[in-house]
């Protein structure tokens, strides 16, 4: 259960997602849930998805299928990125702190700072992370399919497709 918690949650970006699982199709809820900070563990950004160190915080996940998505806080040590990855409903990502670079497939590499926010649409396969010298988080919202998915994930990304600018 907790390998393919992370596995799906990582589309943070980074699937954040997959830690609730798919759309509750239950009975819908009556009154609003507050989920108290620090009640949430924080995840190690598994190998397997990113380059360096990662820590994913889930914030939400899908909760009703007229709200199909998921949040949640990644954070990039300086080098750290995600794999190559795509999202087949988009992704928004909101950098809360620090320095990051984000590239596509076609080798454009840009930067990005807090206070930027960065809609990445569906299929477009790409990745995000810190810059070299600067940690980067950013706060991950991410549509989820009926069945639970949010993010394939690819290849590594490579020094030299790290670096382009």
């Amino acid at each position: 259960m907790k390998f393919t918690t992370v596995i799906i949650a990582l589309g943070l970006m980074i699937s954040i997602g997959s830690f609730y699982g798919r759309v509750n199709a239950a009975e819908p809820q009556k009154s609003q849930t507050i989920t108290k900070t620090g009640t949430q563990a924080s995840i190690k950004g598994p190998d397997a998805f990113f380059t360096g160190a990662v820590r994913i915080d889930p914030l939400f996940g899908a909760k009703h299928p007229d709200a199909p998505f998921t949040g949640g806080y990644v954070t990039f040590e300086p080098g750290a990125r995600s794999f190559w990855h795509t999202h087949p409903t988009g992704q928004h990502l909101l950098v809360i702190s620090g320095v990051g670079r984000t590239g596509e497939w076609q080798g454009k590499v840009e930067e990005i700072k807090a206070g930027d926010i960065l809609w990445c649409p569906p299929s477009v396969k790409h990745w995000h992370g810190a810059s070299p010298d600067k940690a980067m988080t950013h706060m991950a919202i991410t549509g989820t399919l009926p069945d639970g998915k949010n993010v394939e994930w690819m290849e590594p990304v490579t020094g030299e497709q790290y670096n382009i600018k």
